[in-house]
């Protein structure tokens, strides 16, 4: 955190005001993050804001697929020293194979909960995507696997953002834990690399700018 703190300090005036806004924003975020160790659900609420603060280009994510797919090509490509390639593969590929594996991140498990749809096709739907996820593993396809964690991970914050959990429950803490471990690994190398290579990675003007109010 120090380091990352450090960097941004000295290479602050070669970026846009915009750019050190969003990493301004989301360091503080990730900064509180890392104190929050005994408590997961405010943890993960931090981490994602940390990360929306970084990349979220209106006030919503993944409203555009392709927006969202486009910023994981950039960065993976920037990522000349293969930190995002370590964190997947090497450092957390345990937690990130046993996220992937968890059905109460799967937003169809919850659809048929709600009886959108049926049993029947929530299993085949996940069976449709383990064997994406296991393609993926096989090939070491670091973009898929991004992607298809973050939807897992935003069913996850949709699950906690809109009061569909208990605060500290017990029911949800196996997937907490595994996604804040991948959440505090991932985004600074984000933030790291967004740093290392900011003409290409400006993101433009946050969605919700400074304001002063009067």
């Amino acid at each position: 955190m120090q380091v990352l703190e450090e960097i941004f300090k000295s290479k602050k005036p070669d970026h846009t005001d915009q750019f050190n806004l969003r990493i301004h924003r989301g360091l503080s975020w990730l900064k509180k993050a890392t104190d929050l160790d005994d408590d997961l659900d405010l943890k993960f609420m931090s981490l994602w804001v940390a990360f929306n603060a970084i990349y979220a280009q209106d006030s919503g994510f993944i409203q555009d697929k392709q927006t969202f797919r486009d910023f994981m090509h950039k960065v993976c490509r920037a990522d000349v020293e293969h930190k995002i390639y370590n964190i997947i593969w090497d450092k957390f590929s345990q937690p990130i194979r046993l996220f992937l594996g968890n059905p109460y991140v799967f937003q169809p498990f919850w659809d048929y909960q709600n009886q959108k749809i049926t049993q029947t096709a929530w299993k085949k739907d996940f069976e449709i995507e383990r064997e994406r996820v296991n393609f993926a593993l096989q090939e070491y396809d670091t973009i898929q696997i991004l992607i298809i964690l973050f939807n897992r991970l935003y069913t996850l914050r949709n699950q906690i953002m809109n009061g569909g959990a208990t605060y500290n429950s017990s029911v949800n803490r196996k997937q907490l834990k595994d996604a804040c471990i991948i959440l505090i690994a991932l985004i600074p190398a984000f933030i790291h690399i967004l740093l290392e290579n900011s003409q290409r990675l400006d993101l433009g003007q946050p969605f919700y700018p400074v304001v002063q109010v009067s």
